[in-house]
Parts: C-alpha cells; sequence; structure tokens
C-alpha cells in the first residue's frame, strides 16, 4: 500500500503559476505509473500528467506545453509545474499511482483544489 498527500493548491490570477507537490509514503521507485488526475466540478476525472514505464511521460491535450511532471526519487515525491494558468484549469487535483507489487489497485490521494480566476 502507499499513502499520498497533495500539497500546493490554492488561488492563482490567469497566466500564473503554481506548483503541486505529492508526497509518497513508501519509495516511488516502487510504482508502476504516478502522477496527476483533476476533476473540475460538473465533469469527470481526467488525466493531468502521469509517469508510465521508466521515465516516460503522458500528458493531458489541454495541458501540453504548460504543465511538467518531475519527481524527485530521493524525497518520494512527484511534482506538477503549472504554467499559463487558466480559468478551465480550475479543479482539484490528485495524486495517484499504480504499484508495480499490484497493477490492480490503484491509490489516489485526498486531492488539492486549485483555483484559477480570469
Amino acid at each position: 500500500q502507499v499513502q499520498l498527500v497533495e500539497s500546493g493548491g490554492g488561488w492563482v490570477q490567469a497566466g500564473g503559476s503554481l506548483r503541486l507537490s505529492c508526497l509518497a509514503s513508501r519509495s516511488i521507485l516502487s510504482s508502476k505509473r504516478m502522477g496527476w488526475y483533476r476533476q473540475a466540478p460538473g465533469k469527470q476525472r481526467e488525466l493531468v500528467a502521469l509517469f508510465t514505464s521508466g521515465d516516460k511521460t503522458s500528458y493531458g491535450d489541454s495541458v501540453k506545453g504548460r504543465f511538467t511532471i518531475s519527481r524527485d526519487n530521493a524525497e518520494n515525491t512527484v511534482y506538477l509545474q503549472m504554467n499559463s494558468l487558466r480559468p478551465e484549469d480550475t479543479a482539484v487535483y490528485y495524486c495517484y499511482a499504480v504499484l508495480t507489487e499490484d497493477i490492480l489497485t490503484a491509490y489516489w490521494g485526498k486531492g488539492t483544489l486549485v483555483t484559477v480566476s480570469s
């Protein structure tokens, strides 16, 4: 099992930046996939950015070129740098992980709210 704790959300004006952090309770090297999803009010949860096998990354179409996922293996932390934020980026951002030892179980953090004002 793994516990995921997000931080770094808040309020920002359009065009601004925020960096989210996801602290895992165990080594993130044990993860098969790890990254970020988001859910806006009235919408389905969607992919934001993800580390997949090895150091490969995957991004949602709406954030490509603006958001960057990174990680610090020594600190068991995954980051999401969000630049050029737009009002439509307003959502609860969730950290997500699937462990190599149990690929059938998805772990989620409780989420952190990002609000972008126009």
